[in-house]
């Protein structure tokens, strides 16, 4: 529909620029005429030709493939070098998601980090501190990407308070270096006496503490600077429901993911990684430099005092080393008694590091499931320089078999659909010195799905062979009892247990046939509940065979993975039936959006319709003779002054010496855009052809230049629209 309604504004725009070059269509400007009226000179990736639009349709499918699968780009980062993957990150990732400006948006880039972390512990991390010292790519994207815009709002509401304090504070002076304590000391009691001290200047810092005053000065700066640090602890760790829930998630994904890989590391030793990225990584740069992060109103041109970031600094070193559980020695052997202070404050930090992980799945906190993409109406769009789609779409073909290994993945068949990379002229046009602004011109794509409404794309599970195997089992077990599940399947029935078996069966026949037939278990089930004792062991073996295959069971442990699935499921059955009714509800959910959607489709279907319609109304010139007997007027041309003015091409089987003979009558009918063409031979009627305005403009759509009629009659698409245009259509 979008189509066609900009045929038909494309066709009378084009129409006024040939008008204003030639006002008939004549033997001499029949070919000008042609090519201008030709929709293929048009450029660009948003201009109105098949070829074009082909090219749109499957850049709207790639990204939207790329949006919505995060295992692709997660790959794709590490493909390239370090500063790369960031430029890249920042410029196409973040544009692809509209920095997660809505609540979907948010929970795909939510998946996005969660598999690029994930692949990057999996792939780059060898040891669990290695987070640590290797400064990792996704964890310093998370930071950046939170730390802006909603999460600096965060961080002025978690640390406002506590700065504020500390800049108010006028008599705040806090010093921890002995020597910088001396120099002080010495310079106030020059200014004081007016009179050179006797002391040396420079000192050591075991100098400098030798001096009683010196000494007394450090504990009363320790004494302040605890207090003002437990400010800074008790803020942190009472805002844990104002950290933005990314960054909370994230830190969850890395807690677990380590924990997943390092099975042997203590849960101290993760905590310590998570309280780095919570803290040092988010929380400790807006301590140190709060002008930097907006965290308090500083006037323009107006910097922090040293004493203030002296004493921020200060605070910020503290909590550092309570966030790391690391004392105080060595240099800084003279801060010792502030260790068991770090002590109690490491326990605080990990309790709230366990309520930070604490967090609901992003399909409960953004109420996504797999059936949230099938019903939605609006369709996501995103904004992209054409810059940055070549570029992505030069990354994706250098590594499309490291990012998507599989043949059949679908990443191959989308950049298939593109096929060779585009210049940025052919997809904008323009030329060649306009390049540099041509890649930053932006351009709008309405993602949409080749391969249909779900996202998840998973391959055929083994799910059913498992449940049905299961359920075989179950029979089995109840009829024949045995030590092992292999006992069982290679001993022979008794008749009692045949008996036992056949019983069974019968109470399930009676039950099923007072069941809705809707409810009613399906029929491999079904089919499977019918077997004998002898078949379903049978069958349950070759099961097993075909479940061990996959790597889901080990006949080494007598299938034991199998039968503690089993004890589970009977377990949690209760669960189980409260899980299926959650499921029940999502899918009629589902079901009144997808009805809801339909009628909206239905709607709008109509109504562009009807506006197609009023279109072709308002183009439709009064074609009505005034009196009693209305009559429509028509066109009357001859085959050969046709041909003269380039509509018609040729008339097979008839030599050019008879076109004059053949006259060829063009009648609007009532429907507007609508005509009946009539062929006479000599005076007699030969055939008639229905031919609709829309379906020529469809044609010059697809490129397709000559047309036929009658089967036999090839005609100019390009100049047939022209001379309707003139005759039947306003100006």
């Amino acid at each position: 529909m979008d189509i066609k309604i900009g045929l038909l504004v494309k066709n009378r725009i084009t129409l006024q620029e040939v008008v204003s070059h030639c006002k008939k269509l004549t033997k001499k400007n029949k070919e000008q005429l042609s090519e201008m009226m030709s929709i293929d000179k048009q450029k660009g990736l948003k201009s109105l030709s098949k070829e074009k639009r082909q090219k749109l349709e499957a850049y709207q499918h790639l990204f939207y493939l790329l949006q919505t699968q995060p295992v692709y780009l997660a790959r794709l980062i590490f493909q390239m070098p370090q500063n790369k993957s960031t430029k890249f990150m920042e410029s196409v990732i973040f544009t692809l998601y509209n920095y997660a400006s809505n609540p979907r948006e948010a929970y795909l880039l939510l998946q996005l980090f969660k598999a690029a972390l994930q692949e990057e512990i999996r792939s780059k991390v060898d040891h669990v501190h290695d987070i640590l010292t290797g400064n990792a790519t996704v964890i310093r994207l998370v930071v950046s990407f939170y730390r802006n815009a909603r999460g600096q709002n965060a961080l002025r509401q978690i640390l406002g308070g506590p700065v504020q304090e500390v800049l108010h504070d006028k008599t705040l002076n806090i010093r921890t270096n002995p020597v910088d304590i001396y120099k002080a000391w010495i310079n106030q009691t020059e200014s004081q006496s007016g009179q050179k001290s006797k002391l040396p200047y420079e000192v050591s810092p075991e100098q400098a503490l030798s001096h009683p005053e010196v000494q007394r000065r450090l504990d009363i700066s320790i004494r302040n600077l605890l207090v003002m640090t437990d400010k800074f602890v008790s803020a942190i760790t009472s805002s844990v429901d104002k950290i933005p829930y990314g960054m909370r998630y994230v830190a969850k994904i890395l807690r677990t993911s380590l924990a997943e890989k390092f099975p042997m590391a203590s849960a101290e030793e993760i905590d310590k990684i998570v309280g780095n990225l919570l803290y040092y990584r988010f929380m400790n740069p807006a301590v140190v430099a709060p002008d930097g992060f907006d965290i308090v109103d500083i006037s323009a041109g107006v910097t922090l005092h040293p004493d203030h970031r002296r004493n921020l600094g200060s605070v910020a070193k503290v909590l550092q080393h309570a966030a790391a559980r690391k004392a105080f020695d060595g240099e800084n052997v003279h801060l010792c008694g502030v260790n068991r202070y770090l002590e109690d404050t490491h326990d605080k930090f990990r309790r709230f590091i366990s309520a930070a992980c604490c967090v609901p799945e992003p399909e409960e906190r953004f109420n996504v499931d797999e059936y949230s993409e099938m019903v939605a109406v609006a369709k996501p769009i995103i904004y992209i320089s054409v810059g940055e789609l070549v570029n992505t779409h030069k990354l994706l073909l250098e590594h499309q078999d490291s990012i998507a290994p599989h043949h059949g993945d679908p990443l191959h068949e989308l950049l298939e659909d593109l096929d060779e990379l585009p210049t940025v002229q052919s997809l904008v046009g323009g030329t060649e010195q306009m390049l540099s602004q041509l890649s930053k011109m932006e351009i709008s794509l309405t993602l949409t799905s080749k391969l249909g409404g779900c996202w998840s794309g998973a391959d055929a599970s083994p799910l059913p062979l498992v449940s049905s195997t299961k359920q075989m089992l179950v029979d089995v077990i109840q009829a024949q009892p045995g030590d092992s599940l292999l006992e069982i399947l290679w001993t022979p029935a008794s008749e009692h247990e045949e008996a036992s078996h056949d019983h069974l069966l019968r109470r399930r026949a009676l039950r099923d046939a007072q069941t809705p037939a809707k409810l009613q278990r399906n029929r491999s089930l079904a089919a499977n509940s019918r077997l004998s004792l002898e078949e379903k062991k049978r069958k349950i073996i070759r099961n097993l065979r075909r479940l061990e295959s996959l790597g889901l069971v080990d006949s080494a442990h007598q299938y034991q993975e199998l039968i503690d699935e089993l004890a589970k499921d009977i377990r949690n059955q209760r669960r189980y039936r409260q899980h299926r009714k959650g499921e029940l509800l999502k899918l009629r959910q589902t079901l009144q959006g997808l009805n809801a959607k339909t009628l909206f489709y239905e709607e709008q279907i109509d109504y562009y319709n009807q506006y197609i319609k009023t279109c072709l109304d308002n183009l439709a010139v009064s074609n009505k003779v005034s009196g009693k007997n209305k009559k429509l007027q028509s066109l009357h041309y001859t085959a050969a002054r046709l041909f003269e003015k380039g509509v018609l091409l040729e008339i097979e089987d008839l030599p050019l010496s008879q076109f004059r003979n053949v006259i060829f009558d063009i009648i609007p009918c009532e429907e507007s855009g609508r005509f009946q063409v009539k062929a006479k031979f000599m005076g007699i009627d030969m055939e008639r052809f229905q031919l609709h305005y829309q379906d020529l403009l469809q044609l010059q759509y697809e490129g397709i230049a000559v047309m036929k009629m009658f089967d036999k009659a090839k005609v100019n698409v390009n100049l047939l629209i022209f001379l309707l245009n003139k005759k039947f259509f306003k100006k």
